[in-house]
């Protein structure tokens, strides 16, 4: 079964995630020091390997000086075009029916 991290819609959060990063110059190993975390933590994050909640998100915006309405709004652009429910989810439960 495929996760969710998988999906072409985290992979557009996480890019606009490492582009915020990557607009401040900022190394992995400065974000996590501004976060008072690791740079694997970062690493972690930006590969899909680590999720983040609203809250960690909100943070993490913070430390890269981006305002979280204006990069919700920008991911929510960047995911118009794909369908609201990610089909992975569709994929779920139809096998949930089936049982």
């Amino acid at each position: 079964m495929q996760k969710t991290t998988s999906s072409m819609h985290n992979t557009i959060f996480l890019s606009l995630l490492r582009d915020c990063r990557e607009s401040m110059r900022l190394r992995q190993a400065d974000l996590a020091m501004r976060l008072g975390r690791g740079q694997a933590t970062v690493s972690k994050v930006e590969r899909g390997e680590r999720r983040l909640d609203v809250i960690e998100l909100r943070a993490w915006l913070g430390a890269l000086e981006v305002d979280f309405l204006t990069f919700m709004s920008e991911l929510d652009k960047r995911l118009r075009p794909l369908p609201v429910v990610d089909p992975i989810f569709l994929a779920k439960r139809s096998r949930r029916r089936q049982s």
